[in-house]
């Protein structure tokens, strides 16, 4: 959410929503929660129009793509919609004073376009392509968001050097799937591992994160960057879903549990240590007890750096939500809970393993309920998902890739000293 203050169509962004004249909602539609959400934030904004000097809103993105029609007559008090393929319009949309704007999602950046960086100086996520060409059967993405399509390797590069002038130290690459980068582009050179290869050759980088690794797009020469390269972070976020075969196959996820087996056996024999991060999803359609044991014995086996479970909700369009038999949702609550308290003892006890290790740190500033406390993350933990390195002792810079000594664990944090 943004929000603008304008002057004779001069724009200044404004963190004070109150002092706003116009508010940009961009809003997500993937799942149900994601809708609830989005509605809650654009009726509470609305309520701006009435008691505040708010003048005009705007509502983008995946919920509008997905539900505009209905929602342009439900709440009038927005004055302009814009689906996901109207981003590069958006100077254009704003100085329109009421609007409906739908079309195929086709927009692709084709240059470097100027940047107001949402995140902390010294981290930044570089997304590498939209859409995805995976069908899925619990998933909206194809629809909301379109086909993959890939960035032009020259248009990130420049995107990255312009992030680490600015003091970026940290890129996290980003797509809804970053494995299929550049299988859309009429070159067989291009592709993840090329992209990577040219960003590790840029001095100044120093950590570069991969997230959302789709499993089928996990190659030998992208394992072999993970184990010599020293700026990729030791990190992997390769979202599974779930490992018994009937599941996976109504998923139309590509692979089955014997695949996966493998992908793991290979990635656990690197002499290179990765943190392995999964997503999964339980009460999908026809998830048996004997189903989901076999997912909880698979977690418990395998033993995941992090891991997050979403609960399946059955979005209308998916070919998954016309499939039955539909798991309560009472039980597949149950089943989440029982996944993650199971990974709360695991990320203990690979936590206590730590303590005494000094692992690099990447200094974020003081913790939020003291300014005695520095925080920060090493690069096996991600941005806002994963847990954090809690220092009490010693100077840190702010943004900087400091040595940490582990001294003790909590189930999901670490705590440590600077050397």
């Amino acid at each position: 959410m943004g929000g603008i203050i304008s002057s004779s169509n001069q724009y200044q962004i404004t963190e004070d929503i109150e002092q706003a004249d116009i508010v940009i909602i961009n809003t997500c539609a993937f799942i149900q929660e994601a809708v609830q959400e989005s509605i809650d934030v654009i009726l509470e904004v609305a309520r701006l129009k009435e008691r505040g000097k708010l003048k005009k809103l705007i509502v983008t993105g995946c919920l509008v793509q997905r539900y505009g029609y209905k929602l342009k007559r439900e709440i009038p008090e927005v004055d302009v919609w814009a689906g996901t393929g109207k981003f590069h319009q958006i100077l254009e949309i704003i100085n329109k004073d009421k609007g409906f704007f739908i079309s195929k999602p086709s927009f692709l950046q084709k240059k470097k376009i100027p940047r107001i960086q949402g995140t902390p100086f010294y981290t930044a996520y570089l997304k590498i392509s939209d859409g995805c060409s995976y069908k899925c059967s619990y998933c909206l993405i194809p629809k909301l968001r379109g086909p993959m399509r890939s960035v032009s390797p020259q248009v990130l590069i420049d995107e990255v050097k312009d992030l680490l002038k600015r003091g970026v130290v940290e890129i996290n690459i980003v797509a809804q799937d970053i494995t299929s980068y550049g299988k859309d582009i009429a070159d067989e050179k291009i592709c993840l591992e090329s992209l990577l290869e040219s960003l590790l050759s840029i001095k100044d980088i120093k950590w570069i994160r991969l997230l959302y690794l789709h499993p089928l797009g996990i190659s030998d020469r992208l394992l072999d960057l993970l184990e010599n390269e020293a700026k990729l972070c030791p990190y992997v976020d390769i979202p599974i879903q779930h490992v018994n075969d009937k599941i996976l196959a109504d998923m139309r996820r590509g692979y089955d549990k014997k695949y996966i087996l493998k992908l793991f056996d290979k990635i656990k024999s690197l002499k290179r240590k990765l943190f392995l991060r999964t997503t999964l999803l339980v009460g999908f359609p026809g998830e048996t007890d004997q189903a989901f044991q076999e997912l909880y014995d698979f977690v418990k086996d395998v033993e995941f750096d992090h891991l997050g479970v979403f609960v399946f909700s059955p979005e209308n369009g998916t070919h998954a939500a016309r499939l039955k038999p539909q798991i309560e949702k009472k039980v597949a609550n149950e089943r989440r809970d029982a996944i993650m308290s199971l990974q709360a003892k695991i990320s203990d006890k690979k936590n206590k393993e730590m303590i005494g290790k000094v692992i690099p740190v990447l200094i974020e500033g003081t913790h939020p309920e003291t300014d005695l406390l520095l925080v920060g993350r090493s690069n096996g933990m991600a941005p806002e998902i994963d847990g954090q390195v809690i220092i009490n002792k010693g100077d840190g810079i702010i943004g900087k890739i400091m040595p940490v000594l582990i001294t003790d664990a909590y189930t999901y944090d670490l705590i440590g000293e600077i050397l």
